[in-house]
């Protein structure tokens, strides 16, 4: 896992994709805003991982969704760490939630959810939400946006 870094290793360096999600080195800035209630949203609508059990590529659009503490995740950092999981073999909810874990662990946000849509595997779309707890008085949480899977519907 990785400590908390205030001087960010990736940001305007050439990074190299990180080998696997625990080589991923997470960088966390200072948040410019201490003190505001806001929410910070990243959508990685292209996350792959490798299904445990054929090897084959599993597909997801995730949606993270954060009220900063003392830090902000540089996005960078994120982007690399997600995109380790291209080698990464895991079912749809040791992943999503495992991220989820890993940033809310590290951050330290006031808040965090994180909602994986997952395209079908099977013939069926697996949907794994996580949030660290309910969502603080007077923030604004907007819906994901990310519509349940109708296939040809």
């Amino acid at each position: 896992m990785s400590e908390l870094s205030v001087s960010p290793i990736h940001l305007g360096q050439q990074s190299a994709l990180p080998s696997s999600p625990e080589d991923a080195r997470l960088d966390y800035v200072p948040n410019p805003r201490v003190g505001s209630l806001y929410l910070v949203r990243f959508a990685a609508p292209e996350f792959t991982s490798l299904c445990p059990v054929t090897g084959q590529p599993d597909f997801a659009h995730l949606v993270i969704d954060y009220a900063p503490g003392e830090t902000i995740v540089e996005s960078k950092s994120l982007k690399l760490f997600l995109g380790s999981f291209r080698n990464h073999s895991g079912f749809h909810e040791d992943v999503t939630v495992g991220i989820g874990q890993r940033l809310f662990d590290e951050m330290k946000p006031v808040w965090l959810r994180i909602g994986g849509y997952w395209y079908p595997r099977g013939g069926i779309p697996i949907d794994v939400f996580w949030q660290s707890s309910a969502a603080p008085h007077g923030l604004w949480v907007p819906e994901q946006g990310v519509q349940s899977y109708r296939g040809r519907g």
